[in-house]
């Protein structure tokens, strides 16, 4: 059965092009578009889709005025906005959103956002800061953005700040999530883990990192594993989200 999917946004042109591409994957349908939350709002009641694309900044009513009225049942809603401050993000998630996603963004990450919320799972943080956040940790503590295992380092940090329990399941869960998102092998993904934080250590860095982190964690003679530097990334970026 194909997700039913209601793209709402005062961009006319954006909300169409959005629906044609969505439409293109099998198990998805669009079945309409509207361009103000007032007009989304009726046809939400009406025909009640399994998913909502949902802008904020609207004409009549704008997005955080629907998901305060909508009655949202089963439905899913992804908000997808060009507000990108956390008290913009804070407030869509509070009133429902089920996902953020910032502007502008292709229309294939929409379309994994949408599998990902109907799924039941529920983002935490929003995707643009989260990923800002974990670029400026591994600039400050010295990790190159060239090396393999930047990417995946990049992508355990975002998997354990969504489900910290994962860190307890590094080796059969973690790993082999992570080298399936990239087509490789998990013996692959810890070692490319392993290197990154390795060149990390090399640098001489160890300052930046116990500034960061705001205690002293590590000295030049020690390093931490794959397991406890993840894990004290995801701890950081969750008390900074609260």
């Amino acid at each position: 059965m194909k997700t039913k999917i209601l793209v709402i946004d005062d961009n006319k042109e954006y909300a169409e092009q959005l629906a044609k591409s969505l439409t293109e994957a099998e198990d998805l349908e669009v079945i309409a578009t509207a361009q103000n939350g007032e007009e989304g709002l009726k046809i939400f009641n009406t025909y009640r889709p399994d998913v909502v694309i949902l802008d904020l900044v609207m004409p009549v009513r704008d997005g955080y005025s629907f998901l305060e009225n909508a009655h949202k049942g089963n439905s899913k809603f992804i908000a997808l906005s060009a507000l990108s401050q956390d008290a913009f993000i804070n407030r869509a998630i509070t009133l429902g959103a089920d996902y953020y996603l910032v502007k502008p963004c292709s229309a294939k990450v929409v379309e994994e956002r949408i599998r990902f919320v109907r799924n039941g799972n529920k983002e935490t943080v929003v995707d643009k800061a989260i990923e800002e956040r974990i670029t400026n940790i591994f600039i400050t503590v010295g990790i190159p953005a060239h090396i393999k295992g930047y990417q995946f380092l990049r992508e355990a940090i975002k998997m354990a700040v969504d489900n910290p329990e994962v860190i307890n399941s590094i080796t059969k869960q973690l790993y082999p999530s992570v080298a399936k998102r990239f087509s490789t092998s998990a013996s692959k993904v810890e070692r490319a883990i392993r290197h990154a934080i390795e060149v990390a250590w090399n640098r001489g860095k160890i300052e930046n990192i116990n500034s960061l982190f705001g205690v002293k964690v590590y000295n030049h003679n020690e390093k931490p594993t794959n397991g406890e530097f993840i894990a004290l990334v995801a701890d950081k970026m969750l008390l900074e989200s609260v």
